[in-house]
């Protein structure tokens, strides 16, 4: 029998809100159709830090010296001085994961998801920290977000039109090999790593279910605890001072015919409830 656990809102009227990140002591989160980079405290303290891409898809993370990665189109690297650079050429994708040596996967997939295209496989991109790129994976459907083990040894990336976490071993040369899947029957978007090795992930909903979603701890290929949401859940990241506050990004899903209606809203909210395990691997803190 898993275990409830209720959230409480830590921020709310915000557009889409995704790609948490643990960082600096406050919770760095992408709000879509803003264009920018929030960053909020444990008290709800909010504020802009960076400019982020227009429009959705696009995700950051963090390379060992605090730089900051974003994708899009292109993937571009944030400066201490302010300025942005390209941070490798021919790089754009989704989601990113930075390890602890700066290996950088990024994400994406060739068809427009909110025109309506038919999908088609996504990939992985390997950036190697001396400018390096190389695709690693390929395949995926539709790939979302991904988990590095503290090991280094072992990536994990959701496929959330498969339903399934996949893993991947990591080579000595940061390729990924070995492909298996990790857990299914699931609908994962963010992921996010404990120091049990068990992953908080959005569930499948039940056919003809109605309501919020609810993000769920996998342990072994069993749900040990569950957290439900009023809306849809974009993505889970453990932080906070001790590492055990899991912060949810959810907002109202109307479609990719409401995408426009839902940003206008304002229905984006962050919330967070108590993990019984504190953050581990990367994305880091």
């Amino acid at each position: 029998m898993s275990e409830l656990i209720r959230p409480r809102v830590l921020l709310d009227g915000l557009a889409y809100v995704e790609s948490p990140r643990w960082h600096d002591g406050r919770l760095w989160f992408a709000h879509w159709g803003a264009g920018e980079i929030v960053a909020v405290d444990p008290e709800g303290r909010a504020e802009v830090v960076a400019a982020g891409p227009d429009g959705l898809g696009w995700s950051f993370d963090f390379l060992p010296d605090g730089r900051m990665l974003v994708t899009g189109e292109r993937l571009l690297r944030h400066e201490p001085d302010g300025t942005v650079v390209p941070h490798a050429e021919g790089v754009g994708g989704a989601e990113i994961v930075v390890d602890g040596a700066g290996n950088a996967y990024v994400n994406g997939f060739a068809f427009d998801f909110l025109g309506g295209d038919a999908p088609s496989p996504g990939w992985i991109d390997l950036v190697r920290p001396d400018g390096e790129v190389r695709r690693v994976a390929e395949g995926l459907r539709f790939p979302n977000g991904m988990v590095i083990t503290p090991d280094g040894r072992t990536l994990l990336v959701a496929e959330s039109f498969a339903g399934c976490i996949t893993a991947y071993d990591v080579d000595a040369d940061g390729g990924l090999s070995g492909r298996r899947t990790w857990a299914d029957g699931l609908g994962p978007d963010g992921i996010t790593l404990d120091a049990a090795g068990a992953v908080w992930a959005h569930a499948a909903k039940e056919p003809g279910a109605t309501g919020g979603d609810v993000c769920v701890r996998v342990l072994d290929g069993e749900v040990t605890h569950r957290v439900p949401q009023e809306q849809f859940g974009f993505a889970a990241m453990l932080g906070g001072p001790d590492g055990r506050s899991l912060f949810l990004c959810d907002a109202d899903w109307r479609g990719v015919e409401g995408v426009e209606s839902a940003l206008a809203d304002r229905t984006g909210r962050i919330l967070v409830a108590d993990a019984p395990e504190p953050r581990a691997g990367w994305p880091g803190g």
